[in-house]
């Protein structure tokens, strides 16, 4: 008993350590202008991932379920095609880092030139992910929040229905 409780009480000092060192690093993106990115590890490093981990803590037991190892066909057949979707929709993007792209020949060019000016910011990308796209950051914000919600109550209702 006293092992087991030794083992959960180091597995939550690396979960807080890594939610410390999570917002640390947001702080640290702040100071180079990088603000967006500071909001993505904000919200995946510090919140999300640290729920998860603990929740996970709090579902799991130290003794390991044998299963009969049936492979399930139906999710496989999911991802398979998927994945083979996903595959096919990149034939048509041109070549990496290829000048003649239309992304190099308008986009690019306009934020490089004119966002410093325009908006204020140094730092280009947060330039354009934070008021150029402003909503579209935030956007993504929300859909990893309501993600990690959803999964934490989905967690939370398996537990009571095995209690």
């Amino acid at each position: 008993m006293a092992v087991g409780i030794l083992r959960l009480h180091n597995l939550l000092a690396v979960v807080m350590l890594s939610g410390i060192y999570s917002l640390i690093s947001a702080c640290l993106f702040v100071t180079l202008d990088a603000v967006d990115v500071a909001f993505t590890e904000a919200s995946v490093g510090g919140g999300i991932a640290t729920v998860l981990m603990l929740a996970t803590l709090g579902l799991t037991t130290d003794r390991e379920k044998t299963g009969k190892g049936n492979l399930r066909l139906v999710p496989l057949a999911v991802v398979t095609i998927t994945g083979a979707a996903l595959i096919y929709g990149t034939l048509d993007m041109p070549l990496f880092g290829d000048p003649t792209a239309p992304i190099q020949q308008h986009v690019a060019p306009r934020y490089i030139e004119e966002s410093p000016r325009a908006t204020g910011i140094p730092n280009i990308v947060t330039s354009v992910l934070a008021s150029y796209r402003g909503y579209d950051t935030m956007g993504e914000l929300t859909v990893i929040f309501t993600a990690g919600i959803g999964v934490v109550l989905i967690m939370a209702g398996r537990r009571r229905r095995e209690d």
